[in-house]
């Protein structure tokens, strides 16, 4: 029997939409101060994983996601309430095609509870939740993407021998996470989720190689 192909679809900036934080920042912040907030709680939530993956630390993805969050809201001479920040979170891509011939399953940063109650609570993503087979995410091996650890984490988790990384798919709109995948020789498809774009230091190499796809949604 053919091995399936296993396609691992990142969470957060993927199927569900970093963008979505603006929309509920709206309801207590003017335009300038949303977007403000918006942009720099996702680069301090990246940030943090960064530095705690150089010094060899872990700390799981909801405390980093809190802590960011607080950051970026002191940046700006704010603060929320404790139930405030709670209700901070998604929205989503809406649609998921499903082949038999793939093993689909979610790579994230975050914790297991968080990945689940993300897919879960989502109107667009949750009807598709049996699509994915298994949520992979790098609390056991406490390194975050794009550390080699994490994506050889991912083959062991979907039965891939670390030596096969050339038979495993990531699907991101992180550019990080598509250089660090094919860093470690998996194959990628980047999805310009709105449309900028690529903007990383670090580009892969050409599309007419074969070594990575745009994908946009617009």
């Amino acid at each position: 029997m053919t091995a399936k192909t296993v396609v691992a679809f990142d969470l957060y900036g993927t199927l569900l939409s970093t963008e979505s934080i603006a929309k509920q920042l709206e309801k207590h912040y003017d335009n300038a101060k949303v977007q403000s907030i918006s942009v720099l709680w996702r680069r301090y939530q990246l940030e943090y994983t960064w530095r705690l993956n150089s010094m060899g630390r872990y700390e799981d993805f909801s405390a980093i996601t809190r802590n960011s969050l607080l950051h970026a809201l002191a940046d700006n001479n704010e603060q929320l309430s404790d139930d405030n920040n709670e209700q901070l979170s998604d929205d989503t891509i809406e649609h998921l095609i499903f082949d038999p011939t793939i093993q689909a399953v979610i790579f994230s940063n975050g914790t297991k509870t968080m990945v689940s109650n993300s897919v879960l609570r989502s109107k667009d993503l949750a009807p598709h939740a049996s699509v994915f087979q298994d949520l992979v995410t790098v609390d056991e091996v406490k390194q975050y993407k794009p550390s080699k650890a994490s994506y050889e984490h991912l083959a062991k988790q979907t039965t891939r021998d670390p030596s096969q990384m050339s038979k495993l798919w990531l699907i991101s709109g992180s550019p990080f996470d598509i250089v660090g995948a094919r860093a470690t020789g998996m194959q990628a498809i980047w999805v310009d989720r709105v449309g900028t774009g690529w903007k990383a230091d670090m580009a892969p190499r050409s599309t007419a190689n074969g070594h990575y796809t745009v994908w946009s949604t617009l």
